[in-house]
């Protein structure tokens, strides 16, 4: 029989089973022997293109980070680049919230997430933000989404009316939130977002 012309496996196909997988079923569940099981080939077979699971959720870490929009801190307007910036980054972890934990806590020693950190901080510096005032304005803006990111305030009510209804009198309409999670979560968000921006443009006012 002839040999297939394209690989069975390439990096790019891992990565994609993997984050379905991830999407699925969450990160702890996920293991190198269960992405080859997926794919119909044993877990050494992996290896020749990943030489850990860590490897491989870095690359799909790097993936998800391209859809993050950085390219406004090319332009002179920093508040709509770090609005462009903070709304994009929500977007890439609403979609895959199973993998916010590993893109929080890992190292920033990716490309790509080491590119977007050095177009943000040189775009804010040549702004006449002060280097460590960019610095803590791209981490301000980290603990924004990702706390936005990897929970639902709204979404972590009960929706019975008897679970609020006497005990917690200020909370008599808990119980609706639920049903309106989507959209409290992201007016929430664009508040924080908005007052942290307004509060920016005031400071950077007050430098000569």
């Amino acid at each position: 029989m002839a040999r297939p012309r394209t690989p069975l496996l390439s990096r790019e196909l891992i990565r994609d089973v993997t984050l379905r997988l991830v999407d699925e079923h969450g990160l702890d569940a996920v293991s190198m022997r269960r992405i080859a099981a997926e794919l119909g080939v044993r877990a050494p077979s992996l290896y020749s293109h990943y030489a850990t699971k860590e490897e491989l959720l870095d690359d799909i870490a790097d993936a998800i980070g391209e859809s993050v929009d950085v390219s406004g801190f090319a332009e002179d307007d920093w508040q709509e680049a770090l609005r462009r910036w903070a709304r994009t980054y929500r977007d890439a972890l609403a979609a895959h919230p199973n993998m916010v934990p590993f893109l929080a806590s890992s190292p920033g020693t990716r490309p790509v997430s080491l590119q977007a950190s050095d177009a943000i901080h040189g775009g804010l510096t040549r702004a006449g933000w002060p280097p460590r005032f960019a610095t803590m304005i791209g981490a301000s803006i980290k603990y924004i989404v990702i706390g936005s990111a990897i929970t639902s305030f709204a979404g972590g009510f009960d929706d019975h009316i008897d679970t609020y209804n006497e005990r917690y009198p200020h909370l008599s309409q808990a119980h609706r939130l639920r049903e309106y999670a989507a959209e409290i979560d992201a007016e929430s968000f664009d508040l924080v977002l908005e007052s942290f921006l307004r509060e920016l443009g005031r400071r950077y006012e007050m430098f000569p």
